[in-house]
Formats: C-alpha cells, structure tokens, sequence
C-alpha cells in the first residue's frame, strides 16, 4: 500500500450503525439504503483501484427530496457524506471512509426539459454526458464537455470535477457550459444557482460550485448549455519523428490564430498499444496529432491548410487529411479507444497534469528524463490544445514497491507542471491523489482562504472527508468544526 493517508474512522459512529440506518431507512424508500458488508463492497473505490475502503452505508435516491431527507439525518447524526457519480473518478476524489455514508446520484437519471430556443436542456444529474447528446441530436444540437469516459461518467461528477475532453479547446470545459444547478447544501438545505438565463447577476457561486469536488454541496439538477451542430467537421492526423517537435506543432497552431476544435497528442508507446488493439492505421513515429475542424467547407479547407502549412515548416512524416466520414472515424477510432488499448500493457496510473502550451516541448522532453530516472515506462496521451496533459505511468501492481515508484514518478510530474506554469490538474480533479501536492502550488494562506469557504458550506466538515486539502492543513479546522 503506498502512503497516502486516511483518517482514523470515529468509533463512535461505527458503532451508531444501526441507529443510523434506521434514521435513512424512516425517511428513503427500503431499496434506498444499503448497509449489508457484501453490498457497501460494491463502493469501496472509485477508478482509482489502488485504494478501497467499504463505507458505512449507502444511499440511492431518486429525487432532491430524498437526496435532501439523507443529507440532514447525516448532518444531524454527524456523519461524513461522500458524494459519488458514476465512480469514474481517477484521482479518489468518491473514496470512501468506513464511518461515512455514500450518496450516489446514479438513479437521479430523468430529462426534464429541452429547449432550443433558448439553447439549454434540463437534467438530473444521474444521467451519463453521453446521453445528453444523445437525447439532443434528434433536435440537431449537441453537449460539448466530452470527457473520454462520456459513456459511463455523469454530469453530477463533470460538474464536481469540472471535466473537459477532446472537443473543448474551442468550447470550453463544464464550467463554461454549466448554466444554472439544483444543490444540496450538508444541512439538507436545497438551493438553486444561476439559470436558463443567459447573465445571472450577484457572486459567481456557479463558478464556485463547479469543481469543488463535493465539498459544498450535491448537485442534483442542472441546467446546460447546448450548441447548434457544425455545419461540418474534419479531422487531420499528423505524424512526427520526435515528441518535442510534436508539441512545438502544437504551440504553433495555437499562436498563428487558428482555432481547431480538438487537437489530440498520442506518443510511441501510446500508438503501439492502440495499433494492436483497434488497427486504427496510424503511422510508426514518436508521436501523433489530430487536430479538427469544423464549419463550412469553405472554412474547414482554410483552417486545413493554414494547418498543412505550420505542421510542414516541421517535417512530418505524415499529413494525412480524412476526405470522408469513414476516414475520419478511423482518424479518431485510435484516440478513443487508447486508454482501454494502454490498459492491455498491464497497470497504469493515469496523471492530469496541466501546462501553458508553450511549455508543451520542454515538459514532454523532460517527463522522458523523468521515466528514465524512476525506470519506468510513460505513455503520453492528452488535450494538447489546452496543455491538459495525461501520462499513463506503467507499473505492476504485483511487484512489491512497483506502485510507489509509479506514485513517486507521478509526483515528479506534477511538480513539473507546476515548475513551468501550470496546474496540478485540469480535469480529473485533485481527490486524494493530488492532495498532498496541493502545497506545491498553494502556499498556507491560499489554503485557508479556501478551506474558509469550504467552512462556510459546510461548517461541521461533513462532505467528501479526507479529499482535496493536506490532512495537517485542514486539521485545525477539523477539530473546530466538531465542537459545533
């Protein structure tokens, strides 16, 4: 086990089980509390599988009212609440403590409302992001945030992570897309942020509320944005015979004022493991870019060239332009599919860093002075329109030490990101796996400004224990909110 720390779970509510169910079980419908040791098992991580921790119990509700009726028995009975999603989370950020209660949000899965006119679709936020282009496409409009686990992950953990994904260098990640939420404060105290309307007045709390990671509330309704679809998009893929050159491509792209939609980096390793898993026909090189466009033919062709032009001052090996939807499907088949092929090569850990995209050549040149110090493998994939960036460090996790050496490579990278100007993460979030850097790139009196507002919320320390701010930072404000 490597040494990340949890709490010592509170003895006393362990031994409150049954009175604590109890309380749920009054309140919620029967099949909406599960306590039995063989269900909780089913919670005990997130898609951060290093670390498992069976919690106290569960609850599964339906509506904000019943999210809302366990929120305030948990906070009379001062219980810690974890808020979870889809558990897709890559960074802890649903881990469990076994004196806490899960509340998932995976049966709140309605579509309320669609309105084109006005650009917005009302949903609970169970709903997967994938479907909630799926319900928009016969009405020809589309969500952009399109984080690769779209199939599985919810809007609830989009919003507490703020995701992104390929297609958000041109629209933004969810923050920019999150018009209005439904939240449940920890007293039970059900509230509503911003709306349909296009320029909500007063405190950003929507910007506020969007990634904070479950530590202020539980969104159970949103409102989001929704775009008309582009007349046309098309992909380019462009291969190069060195990482550095690669991301120098990129930083060009973006400085010459072009505007793609996506553009995606995926390195040697990255390109083996996919060609053996989905024969996508990428070329043999260090590293590829696909970079799409969209708008009218007119448009796409300019923006392609433009692209042919910067990508060509840099020798590639290759440019290959789809020319149809099949050529372009087989473009991004790869892509989406690289994270499954990566995990055929054995365990990895899966990194989110994020840097300036200036800094892209110089961070990618020294993450491979990084692997080869720790003596261990690193596949680079990631958003390099927006230097969010994903290296997929390979270990054993049955060779004794081998996740700590993983673990202490990570760390290294994300000092990285940090040293050239950017962040320890863009979108997975900071859980418990960044949570001991956050020193790194706050000093003590930016933690107290935000684990002051995080007392505001939730001034008895209930939701999501243990995630997001360093355990001796926070503990003096641990031990003040349980004398209330």
């Amino acid at each position: 086990m490597s040494g990340i720390a949890m709490p010592q779970p509170d003895a006393g509510i362990l031994a409150r089980l049954p009175q604590i169910v109890a309380a749920l079980r009054d309140v919620l419908p029967e099949d909406a509390v599960i306590w039995d040791p063989e269900e909780t098992r089913a919670y005990e991580c997130d898609a951060l599988t290093a670390y498992r921790c069976p919690p106290l119990a569960v609850v599964l509700p339906r509506t904000t009212e019943e999210v809302a009726a366990a929120m305030r028995i948990c906070h009379e009975m001062r219980v810690p609440v974890v808020p979870r999603g889809a558990g897709t989370s890559l960074a802890g950020g649903a881990l469990p403590t076994a004196d806490s209660v899960i509340i998932a949000t995976l049966r709140l899965r309605e579509v309320l409302e669609i309105d084109t006119q006005n650009r917005f679709i009302r949903v609970q936020t169970g709903v997967t992001n994938l479907s909630v282009s799926a319900e928009l496409e016969p009405h020809g409009f589309f969500y952009a945030p399109d984080p690769s686990s779209q199939l599985a992950c919810t809007i609830a953990g989009n919003i507490a992570m703020n995701s992104g994904g390929a297609h958000c260098l041109k629209y933004g990640v969810t923050t920019n897309n999150l018009m209005g939420a439904t939240v449940v404060l920890p007293t039970g105290e059900v509230v509503e942020l911003g709306g349909p309307e296009m320029g909500p007045t007063g405190l950003d709390l929507m910007g506020l509320l969007c990634g904070s990671e479950g530590q202020l509330g539980i969104v159970t309704e949103a409102t989001l944005r929704i775009l008309p679809r582009p007349e046309g998009a098309r992909p380019v893929l462009i291969g190069f015979d060195g990482a550095e050159v690669a991301g120098e491509c990129v930083a060009r792209i973006i400085r010459s004022g072009v505007l793609p939609v996506a553009i995606e980096y995926m390195d040697d390793v990255c390109l083996r493991a996919v060609e053996a898993f989905a024969h996508a026909g990428y070329p043999d090189c260090a590293a590829v870019l696909i970079v799409e466009v969209e708008g009218s033919p007119a448009e796409i062709d300019h923006q392609i060239a433009r692209i042919r032009e910067i990508a060509g001052a840099l020798n590639p090996v290759e440019f290959r332009e789809s020319r149809n939807a099949d050529e372009a499907m087989a473009i991004w088949k790869g892509r989406k599919s690289a994270f499954g092929a990566m995990g055929r090569l054995g365990d990895y850990i899966c990194l989110d860093g994020t840097v300036p995209v200036g800094q892209l050549p110089y961070t990618l040149k020294m993450i491979g002075e990084l692997s080869r110090q720790h003596g261990l493998e690193v596949a680079n994939v990631f958003h390099a329109g927006d230097g969010n960036m994903h290296p997929l460090i390979l270990f054993n996790a049955n060779k004794p030490g081998d996740l700590e050496r993983a673990e202490a490579f990570g760390n290294d990278i994300l000092r990285l990101c940090v040293d050239v100007g950017g962040c320890l993460t863009g979108e997975h979030g900071v859980g418990i796996e960044k949570r001991d850097l956050m020193g790194k790139q706050y000093d003590g009196p930016d933690l107290e400004i935000q684990m002051a507002v995080k007392d505001v919320f939730d001034p008895r320390w209930l939701l999501n224990p243990a995630k997001v701010f360093p355990l001796d930072a926070s503990q003096p404000w641990r031990e003040e909110a349980a004398t209330r």
